[in-house]
């Protein structure tokens, strides 16, 4: 089933968020099973948010991503939200 994560990371800048998509990038791009990615919100203040084709997709990649955002300084903050998806409509 896919899934909604949706995170709040503390104090996020545009400039750590580049360097982290920069990062992973280089190592797994596209991620196997995510979707969308989508990131918004004020500088110091993003968001993110990334549609999964399974949550165990979804975990495999906060693995590799998590010591990756600990190096660039990111403070994930708490727990991603995980919302199943009942329905997908793209244009």
């Amino acid at each position: 089933m896919s899934i909604l994560a949706r995170f709040t990371p503390n104090s996020l800048t545009a400039e750590q968020y580049d360097e982290a998509v920069r990062e992973m990038d280089e190592v797994n791009s596209p991620p196997e099973g995510r979707d969308y990615h989508v990131c918004f919100g004020s500088d110091g203040d993003l968001r993110v948010s990334e549609i999964w084709d399974s949550r165990e997709q979804f975990e495999a990649y906060g693995e590799k991503l998590m010591p990756n955002l600990a190096e660039i300084g990111i403070d994930p903050g708490p727990e991603p939200e995980i919302i199943e998806i009942h329905n997908i409509a793209k244009r």
